[in-house]
């Protein structure tokens, strides 16, 4: 269960950070990933400033957001210098 609970909360933190960042969606499955690897990020920014995603749902899920976010913004750069 707790895998497919990291999938819905990576899903849904891909898709609110994909709206955040206007233009810089990647696409469903990529979402995805993004909320996931958002999850990872996030909960090492947090610890950067020394906070805790906590164990709430909710709490996972602005984490994850945080760190899509992030990751979201990275990739843009990257992308801008490409093109």
């Amino acid at each position: 269960m707790g895998l497919l609970w990291s999938l819905l909360i990576g899903l849904a933190a891909g898709a609110i950070a994909g709206w955040i960042m206007r233009g810089r969606s990647l696409g469903c499955l990529w979402n995805i990933i993004i909320g996931m690897l958002g999850g990872l990020v996030g909960g090492w920014v947090y610890s950067f400033f020394g906070a805790t995603a906590g164990d709430s749902w909710w709490a996972q899920l602005v984490c994850a957001v945080v760190g899509a976010c992030v990751i979201l913004l990275v990739v843009g750069l990257f992308n801008k210098r490409k093109r």
